[in-house]
């Protein structure tokens, strides 16, 4: 009774939708419930009337059962693609009609699909081949002859390519407002036959060059490191793309070992959780990657789910990366970076990394501390007390040869920044051969600046 109920209002809604979508594209229209069984709405406009027509009087022989009208097998198959699409499929019948059908979810689950009709593809050329190559064609029991057949085809409008392809692409903004559920299902499905199609140009790449042959690539440790390179390096596309490539082998080197990839992409999950670029602001990332995206994968039932879980994990360490979490700003933040790495053991002016950045030093100080979770000068003091703990540890040099290495002033206010930073005087930190450089609080800072001044 549910299912019934469902069926209905989903037809209701169905028709008065594709009723305006009628009135305004001329398309002959057809609804599917969940059953995948045709409805063709009371309401029809001139256009479909069976004058300019083909297809009812397929269906006029056959008024009982309408699953077993002519042509409904090749409507049912082309559902199937648009289902595998998530989107509209373009087809025609042997006599050139063109047809497009887009299908409708609920929850995630095809629930029924939308057809539209009413136009012909290089009309005479297709029909009289057709007539020509079946002399024993018959239309529909004879309900209408070749004839009027040819006469009636010729009365059809035609379309070519690009108005098929707008009309499919309106019918598909009609199936998504019909669909139902807490995500656009039919995103997802598009998303997943685009990345099955780039791991499927590879596969057949690797199967052009193994062959037959028992041995294969194996898991591709060289590209899992690569793509950690990419997404430290804040470049996504990278990512993705070598993300693919190392799907690519793994599936082929593992054919029908789904067990056996689904534990390979848990340990690529773990993996990319431990990608850190900003220490000081990614300490929930890790919890986040552990537990829902390793869920996710867990849960996972296909190829298709896995794969497309893996992407979703490295969309979301990607923006999880401090330093590159402000797209329109990813490029300045590199170059800064990228000379304060270079640069920091001298002494370096806002004004000199804002110009690097091409920003304005207010701008450049306000998006670097809201990207990179400090201050410019906090940032400075971090690098140079870091260096300076390695120094102190790998060298011999006198703490007054390593505060001018590092860019401190002397060694006064080198050893209160160093103390500021770790806890402890740079003397102490070499004598017990280490510690750890936490976090510089703003009162430490500020205790630190005050003893400068005076």
């Amino acid at each position: 009774m549910m299912e019934r109920r469902a069926d209905r209002e989903l037809m209701q809604k169905a028709e008065k939708i594709l009723w305006d979508y009628n009135k305004a594209t001329g398309s002959c229209i057809c609804i599917y419930d969940s059953s995948l069984k045709p409805n063709f709405p009371g309401k029809c406009g001139a256009e479909c009337s069976p004058e300019k027509r083909i297809c009812p009087y397929c269906m006029k022989t056959n008024k009982t059962d309408n699953d077993n009208f002519p042509c409904h097998e090749m409507h049912l198959n082309a559902i199937k693609e648009a289902n595998k699409k998530g989107g509209a499929y373009i087809y025609q019948c042997c006599l050139g009609l063109l047809f497009w059908t887009s299908p409708i979810y609920t929850d995630g689950v095809l629930s029924g699909a939308i057809r539209g009709s009413g136009f012909l593809n290089e009309k005479k050329k297709t029909v009289d081949f057709f007539l020509n190559a079946n002399d024993n064609f018959v239309m529909c029991n004879n309900e209408i002859t070749n004839e009027e057949l040819k006469e009636r085809v010729d009365s059809m409008p035609e379309a070519d390519d690009e108005k098929v392809q707008s009309l499919a692409e309106m019918m598909q903004i009609c199936a998504e407002s019909l669909s139902s559920g807490n995500e656009d299902y039919h995103e997802i499905i598009r998303r997943r036959t685009k990345q099955q199609d780039e791991i499927a140009k590879i596969t057949d790449r690797l199967k052009a060059q193994y062959g037959n042959n028992p041995i294969n690539p194996g898991y591709p440790l060289e590209k899992e490191k690569t793509l950690l390179a990419a997404l430290r390096k804040g470049d996504t596309d990278e990512a993705k793309k070598t993300l693919i490539e190392l799907l690519a082998i793994l599936f082929f080197s593992n054919p029908e070992q789904f067990k056996y990839v689904q534990l390979r992409a848990i340990e690529l999950v773990v993996l990319i959780s431990r990608v850190e670029i900003n220490p000081a602001k990614s300490g929930n990332l890790s919890m986040e990657i552990n537990s829902q995206n390793l869920k996710m994968i867990q849960q996972a039932k296909t190829i298709e789910e896995v794969t497309d879980v893996l992407h979703l994990v490295v969309d979301r360490v990607s923006d999880s990366i401090s330093s590159f979490r402000g797209i329109p700003h990813a490029a300045a933040l590199r170059k800064a970076e990228s000379f304060i790495m270079e640069n920091f053991t001298r002494k370096i002016s806002l004004k000199e990394i804002a110009d690097v950045a091409g920003l304005s030093p207010p701008y450049f100080s306000t998006i670097f501390k809201e990207e990179m979770g400090e201050n410019l000068s906090k940032y400075l003091n971090r690098q140079r007390v870091e260096k300076a703990s390695r120094l102190l540890l790998d060298t011999d040099m006198s703490l007054a040869e390593i505060a001018a290495c590092c860019c401190f002033e002397d060694q006064s206010w080198f050893s209160k920044i160093f103390k500021a930073y770790t806890g402890i005087s740079p003397g102490k930190y070499r004598n017990q051969g280490g510690g750890t450089i936490r976090d510089i609080g703003e009162d430490n800072l500020s205790e630190a600046l005050k003893k400068k001044k005076k």
